[in-house]
């Protein structure tokens, strides 16, 4: 399995605070079936330099080989969907020209579809991160599916469908996906302790609402094609 967004380096945003934790996230990622985890930081006002983001994938690797770790870590960031587009090139997954953007925690703009559409205007296919849990979707998940297109696809967080942010979203997750309107699941992890890197659990509930290919796809097939930077079947 492939997990598309996960807080796996230390001291760039609320992910673990030290390489060790880094290393016990990739070790709970690859006893769950994960074999490439794609490290997401937050990316804001602050920007994060790009060149930290790729070095500390670098030496996480370097260790995670030392220790027999069997993952590989590549670049991504997950961007705050008010910044400007023209400034996340650096951001994207892998040089590809995905790149995660996450809306604000408080609701969908009702400008949604322009931001988005000016991601594509700069060449970026923007990937929305956890929409069910935003209290816009919650209320009228009808909206996630005004946003998508070719260029557009949408993430759920494993935990949601594994119901650990609770009943409204893990149900707004069965049916988002049951709309077709989600690409990716992933696990969104942020430490060893809670909000791990695990899907595997999500992945059977997927399974019970898509049939196993069309799920494994979420996890598999989708995710390979971002790092390939190649189109999405549809």
């Amino acid at each position: 399995m492939i997990d598309l967004h996960c807080h796996i380096l230390a001291g760039l945003d609320d992910g673990p605070e030290d390489v060790a934790d880094s290393v016990r996230m990739a070790r709970i990622a690859a006893a769950d079936g994960i074999k490439i985890i794609v490290a997401t930081p937050h990316i804001r006002e602050r920007l994060t330099p790009p060149g930290l983001i790729y070095g500390q994938v670098a030496a996480l690797n370097a260790r995670l080989a030392d220790e027999g770790v069997a993952v590989t870590v590549v670049a991504g960031g997950e961007v705050f969907a008010m910044l400007d587009p023209a400034l996340l090139g650096g951001y994207t997954i892998q040089g590809s020209r995905y790149l995660l953007v996450e809306f604000p925690y408080t609701h969908l703009p009702k400008n949604a579809g322009e931001i988005l559409f000016r991601f594509v205007e700069q060449g970026f296919w923007p990937i929305i991160s956890h929409p069910e849990r935003n209290p816009s979707v919650l209320r009228d998940p009808e909206l996630l599916a005004s946003l998508l297109n070719d260029n557009i696809s949408a993430q759920i967080t494993a935990d949601s469908l594994a119901g650990n942010f609770g009943a409204q979203i893990q149900a707004c997750s069965c049916h988002l996906l049951r709309q077709g309107l989600v690409s990716f699941l992933a696990s969104d992890g942020h430490s060893p302790e809670s909000r791990r890197p695990v899907l595997s659990t999500a992945l059977k509930i997927a399974r019970k609402i898509l049939g196993r290919e069309k799920a494994d796809r979420l996890v598999q097939d989708n995710p390979a094609a971002v790092l390939a930077d190649a189109p999405l079947e549809q």
